[in-house]
């Protein structure tokens, strides 16, 4: 005999708030005898009366990856969140990013996400999300150098509220840059630039300090003095025989300018041509 509806709408409630985590369906009948357990379109319909009943409530019921929880709905979290004085981690953009593309692409290498993003994906921020428990490695991609694959977790969909991938919001319904910046409390961001060779995001090129700078230059600038002056003489001399070369070339010119026509006389003056 299956168990009457009302007592399992009960367990079903006290089960899910003694749980510190999500109850899948296959666990809640397993809390009760084999005898009496009822069928699972029972308890899907008893779920979903539980749900009607805690719309307008303080909490509601949630179906996520991992099962079925009580938790506050979203629009009270500023005032909940008041409990605990700590404050929630933030994330910065390129983690979110990261998580992102690992999200929509999966599985996918961490050099694919650094192909996509066009900057070297820092270390800290794949174990970051790896000790969160958000991504992991799922396997090896069968290339030289065997890279890891990284993809989500099923406590990524519970943090997000969501019952699987399908769930995640369409490139269409993403919002522009700047309405994301005032939801995440990111502030306005630039948008990453492309890192250079060896250089990894987050980690910027030290610059020499001004005065450093003004000491090289003038050092510079006595060098290329230094070795003016010590090439000057050579470069006189050189200078001054080219020219008196060039001024013996000019007068040759001109003489052999004026040489035809003596030539010519000459030549008839000969006492070769005269005998001829």
């Amino acid at each position: 005999m299956s168990i009457a509806p009302e007592l399992l709408r009960r367990i079903v409630e006290g089960a899910l708030l003694a749980a510190a985590q999500p109850l899948s369906e296959d666990r809640l009948l397993s809390l009760i005898d084999e005898g009496e357990r009822p069928e699972k379109a029972a308890l899907k319909e008893v779920l979903e009366q539980i749900a009607e009943n805690c719309v307008e409530r303080g909490f509601e019921l949630r179906q996520v990856a991992s099962g079925w929880r009580f938790q506050v709905p979203e629009d009270l979290a500023p005032w909940v969140n008041k409990l605990w004085e700590e404050k929630p981690q933030k994330y910065s953009r390129a983690t979110l990013e990261t998580l992102a593309i690992i999200a929509y692409r999966q599985p996918i290498t961490r050099g694919d996400i650094e192909e996509i993003r066009g900057v070297a994906v820092s270390s800290h921020i794949v174990k970051s999300l790896s000790e969160r428990g958000w991504i992991k490695v799922v396997g090896q991609r069968d290339v030289p150098g065997k890279p890891s694959l990284y993809a989500t977790t099923r406590e990524f969909l519970d943090y997000f509220n969501l019952k699987s991938l399908e769930d995640l919001p369409t490139l269409a319904e993403i919002r522009d840059i700047e309405s994301l910046n005032a939801a995440l409390d990111l502030g306005d961001v630039p948008p990453p630039a492309a890192a250079e060779d060896g250089e990894v995001e987050g980690e910027e090129t030290p610059e020499a300090p001004e005065s450093q700078a003004v000491e090289l230059g003038d050092a510079a600038d006595e060098s290329e003095t230094a070795d003016a002056e010590q090439a000057s003489p050579a470069v006189t001399e050189d200078y001054a025989e080219e020219m008196e070369n060039a001024e013996a070339d000019a007068e040759g010119a001109e003489t052999a300018h004026d040489e035809p026509e003596t030539l010519v006389e000459d030549e008839f003056k000969s006492p070769e041509n005269l005998n001829s």
